[in-house]
């Protein structure tokens, strides 16, 4: 009897991440709580833009020194992806929320329509935004 206790114990009680592959809609929940605490932190920045605007020329032109570098437009970049992202997958679940697109086969062509707007409103965005695009 002790024997197949010690090898109980040897054995992990269920499957680990590294072993188990989560599938797309899970994947998507997970990004989603993700986006959300990273939608924080970019709303900062956006208030720390509001205030600066707020506090006179010298403190905007600061303000867009820092937001021309790359790093700025690439974290506004990944910010506005998040935003998008996190819009576009809570639409997704304000539809289930009807009881919509609940089936597994509906709710795999969701997560794609999810990724799919949500990159397309991130590309167009930055299309519109970026200088070089402008005739």
């Amino acid at each position: 009897m002790s024997d197949t206790v010690s090898q109980k114990a040897k054995r992990p009680l269920s499957p680990h991440l590294q072993v188990y592959k989560l599938p797309l809609t899970a994947l998507l929940s997970i990004t989603h709580r993700f986006t959300g605490m990273a939608l924080i932190f970019g709303s900062l920045i956006v208030v720390g833009f509001f205030f600066a605007a707020a506090s006179g020329e010298e403190y905007y032109n600061m303000f867009l020194d820092y937001a021309e570098m790359p790093i700025a437009k690439v974290i506004l970049f990944l910010w506005s992806g998040a935003l998008y992202y996190h819009m576009c997958n809570g639409v997704r679940h304000m539809i289930w929320d009807t009881g919509a697109l609940l089936t597994k086969a509906s709710a795999m062509k969701a997560n794609y329509v999810v990724l799919l707007s949500a990159a397309l409103l991130t590309i167009g965005t930055w299309a519109m935004a970026c200088p070089c695009w402008k005739g």
